[in-house]
C-alpha cells in the first residue's frame, strides 16, 4: 500500500505531472487531427455533390446565389485545412503558432465577407467585420516583422 501511495505522490510531482499533461495534449491533438481529416473529406464530398447537382439544374437568375454558396463551401474546406495545419504544426513543434492562427482567422473573416448578404446585415455588422480584419491584419503584420527579426 505504501508503494502505491509513493507512486501516486511521484506522479504528482511537477515534472512528472507536466509530462502526463503533455502526453494528454498530444493524444487529444492527434484525435482532433483525425477528426479534422474526416471533416475535410465530408465537406469535400458535400461540395462535389452540390456542384454536380447545381450544374445540371442551374438557372441564370440563381447562378449568383449558387456561386456565393460554392465560394462559401470552398472557403469552409480551406479553413478546415488551415485548422488541420495548426494542429499538425502543434504536433511537430509543441508550440501553437500565432501566425497560422491569425491567417486562419483572416480566412474565416474573408469567407464571411464573401458570402455576406448585404440585404440582411446592418451597418454595425459591417463595421465589426472591418474592425476584425483591421486588427487581425495588424496582428499578422506585427508577428511577421517579429519573426523576420528573430530569424
Amino acid at each position: 500500500m505504501r508503494k502505491l501511495l509513493r507512486r501516486v505522490q511521484e506522479s504528482f510531482r511537477d515534472e512528472n505531472f507536466m509530462h502526463l499533461i503533455e502526453n494528454i495534449v498530444v493524444l487529444v491533438s492527434k484525435v482532433l487531427s483525425l477528426l479534422m481529416v474526416l471533416v475535410i473529406l465530408v465537406a469535400t464530398a458535400d461540395l462535389v455533390f452540390f456542384l454536380i447537382k447545381e450544374l445540371f439544374t442551374i438557372r441564370p437568375v440563381v447562378f449568383t446565389i449558387t456561386s456565393l454558396k460554392v465560394f462559401g463551401l470552398f472557403l469552409n474546406i480551406l479553413i478546415a485545412i488551415e485548422i488541420l495545419e495548426n494542429i499538425t504544426a502543434y504536433l511537430k513543434e509543441h508550440v501553437l503558432q500565432a501566425e497560422l492562427v491569425i491567417v486562419t482567422s483572416l480566412i474565416a473573416v474573408a469567407r464571411k465577407i464573401i458570402i455576406l448578404d448585404l440585404e440582411k446585415v446592418t451597418g454595425i455588422d459591417i463595421i465589426g467585420l472591418a474592425i476584425a480584419i483591421f486588427t487581425l491584419s495588424i496582428s499578422y503584420f506585427i508577428i511577421r516583422i517579429s519573426n523576420k527579426k528573430s530569424s
